[in-house]
């Protein structure tokens, strides 16, 4: 297991991963960092919980979004047989990112 340690709103969160995984988690990290700095920014004086939290509810906006928009693909294009391992591999990235968020919000610690 690899060690590494995420800046994620000015904090510092360190965890273990699986080896080899590092760069993907600290990029996953960036992304909930720059989401959640937004939140500061918009709303000055947010807890860290706070700012975590709408920082998660951004990026489940996103991954919303972008579900609703590839479920409208799916039913207006039939799936070629070369697409299916595409939307396979979006689906798995995706119910990581989910898998990885939970991970993130239970090691948090409460503010």
């Amino acid at each position: 297991m690899a060690e590494i340690m995420l800046q994620i709103a000015g904090r510092p969160y360190p965890i273990r991963c699986r080896d080899g995984e590092e760069a993907h988690i600290t990029h996953l990290a960036s992304m909930i960092d720059q989401k959640a700095r937004q939140a500061q920014q918009a709303t000055p004086g947010l807890t860290e919980v706070r700012a975590l939290l709408f920082a998660g509810l951004f990026l489940a906006d996103e991954l919303n979004d972008l579900r609703r928009e590839a479920a409208g693909r799916q039913t207006r294009l039939p799936l070629d047989g070369d697409d299916e391992p595409s939307v396979r591999a979006i689906e798995a990235l995706a119910s990581r990112i989910e898998k990885l968020r939970d991970r993130l919000a239970a090691s948090a610690p409460d503010a």
